[in-house]
């Protein structure tokens, strides 16, 4: 199958799970506030980042052994891949010890990062956060395996699995909710469901690769230790960037200001990464095609296809940035009510650094799937620590926007210096295209963001379903309408146009 056919197969299943989830997570997050309130929402969210920074033992072991997978698993080399796996499991086994340490030695500092918790007694936080804790330390059990699958651009495994046991986990947390009123019952049952999910995944790919359970497995050689190694010691520095940049957002909400912030922000965070995850999906789908892009084809087609791929990443992430922009407000009053809703200065903010975020994710997948990890390593500890003294500084100067500008700031020092590396490692380029074309790019998106927001202003007045939707007609049609206008004659798009029209052609002859 080619990588184009089986990016397609990743882009249907991981489209049909995310819609369906999409819509459970909406009705379960409506129940959650209903019955519990903003105030456990945000203990929810804020322990989510927690075991995310505890994460940080993994620290790049599984992206560096991703990496490793894509030349032996293009070449059929069985006993290479048993070697890797086994060398995988162990550490993974190491890393869930670790994490289960960490997090048991940081019960007593639980105090310190949750301000005005209202009626939750610190003992119950406790218990709520020693069931996330283990939800964390049980997925290294079984994550690895799907690294396998992946290699072989199969990511659709992965996406069908835990889209099955998201749907069921919300239903049956819907229901437990509304019978019991009781968050510790809502994460136990998540936790149960999580867990036979876990031991089906585990049984699932022993029957699939039947060879990962040979007792006869060669040990690496030094030879092939060393580029891993020297891998992971790249990622290493990169994981502690990214945690310390993208989990501790909530942390220090919770710690400067309360935690029920944290609840409402993950409103909005849940339709940012819910409309994200479809977009992600055609992204993360064709990352393990590029490893065997990479490895089998010249430089020249490499660029032409990023340039494809960075075309794609800047058409969806601009204009879902603008849809953000102009609708994600009114859909938040429509959905929960105003008292839900986020100064819009914290919004534009959030939408900003999402919209390079986007473009950073089109490098990073690039970068990633050509293994390029030593060269920009110390660029994330830089990111971390403009973040966090950046954040820290200004939200006590000016509250809850101020976090937000330390986090817009460190994502441009990557947006700046990132694009250099990768051209000039991965293509033999300077890079300064790239950033003609990001001013290309931006300029269309300027335009339609003012033109709506002016006619916002004019229909979105009594706050009704009715506004919202020409709202949303609008936001469809302007934005797409000035990118067609400016790109319509590109190469990109024609290219990506040309994939749309033989994929219907194919459809109709079947």
């Amino acid at each position: 199958m080619s990588r184009v056919a089986y990016a397609s197969r990743n882009i249907m299943f991981g489209y049909l799970g995310s819609i369906v989830t999409l819509t459970a997570s909406f009705i379960s997050r409506s129940v959650f506030i209903y019955t519990l309130g903003v105030t456990y929402l945000g203990v929810n969210g804020l322990f989510t980042s927690v075991l995310s920074v505890l994460s940080l033992a993994e620290l790049g072991v599984g992206t560096a052994m991703n990496f490793s997978l894509y030349k032996p698993v293009a070449l059929g080399d069985i006993e290479t891949i048993k070697a890797l796996m086994k060398l995988y499991r162990r550490a993974y086994k190491a890393i869930a010890l670790i994490i289960a340490l960490l997090g048991l030695s940081a019960v007593p500092f639980l105090k310190f990062i949750i301000k005005e918790p209202g009626s939750i007694t610190m003992n119950e936080l406790t218990i709520y956060y020693l069931v996330f804790l283990f939800n964390t330390v049980s997925t290294y059990f079984v994550a690895y395996k799907y690294s396998l699958s992946n290699a072989e651009q199969k990511n659709y495994i992965q996406t069908n699995i835990h889209a099955v046991t998201r749907i069921v986990s919300l239903g049956v947390q819907i229901v437990v909710l509304l019978m019991f009123k009781s968050f510790l019952v809502y994460l136990l049952t998540g936790a149960a469901i999580e867990l036979l999910q876990k031991i089906y995944v585990s049984l699932f790919f022993n029957r699939m690769y039947p060879y990962l359970l040979d007792n006869n497995v060669k040990e690496l050689t030094k030879d092939q230790k060393k580029p891993i190694i020297t891998n992971i010691k790249a990622l290493m520095i990169h994981k502690i960037g990214s945690i310390s940049v993208h989990q501790t957002d909530n942390i220090i909400i919770s710690s400067f200001i309360n935690v029920a912030t944290v609840g409402l922000l993950s409103n909005y965070n849940l339709i940012i990464t819910g409309i994200t995850g479809f977009i992600n999906i055609i992204f993360n789908s064709v990352i393990s095609g590029f490893g065997n892009l990479v490895a089998t084809e010249s430089k020249e087609r490499q660029y032409y296809l990023f340039k494809v791929y960075r075309f794609l990443g800047f058409w969806l992430y601009g204009f879902t940035s603008i849809a953000f922009l102009i609708l994600i407000t009114p859909f938040i009053q429509l959905w929960i009510g105003k008292e839900m809703i986020l100064p819009n200065i914290v919004i534009f903010l959030i939408i900003a650094n999402y919209y390079f975020m986007g473009h950073r994710i089109v490098i990073n997948n690039f970068k990633t799937a050509a293994g390029i990890f030593d060269s920009d390593k110390y660029i994330s500890l830089v990111q971390a620590a403009v973040n966090l003294v950046v954040s820290i500084l200004l939200v006590q100067k000016i509250g809850l926007p101020g976090i937000f500008i330390g986090t817009v700031v460190q994502g441009l020092i990557s947006t700046f210096t990132r694009p250099f590396i990768v051209f000039r490692q991965a293509f033999g380029r300077n890079g300064i295209e790239y950033y003609i074309d990001s001013l290309k790019y931006l300029f269309p998106i300027v335009i339609a963001t003012v033109l709506l927001n002016f006619l916002k202003n004019i229909i979105w007045v009594q706050n009704s379903i009715l506004e919202f939707i020409v709202l949303f007609v609008l936001v469809m049609i302007i934005p797409n309408a000035l990118f067609l206008i400016s790109f319509g004659r590109s190469s990109e798009f024609n290219y990506l146009k040309n994939i749309v029209l033989a994929k219907i052609r194919k459809g109709k002859k079947s």
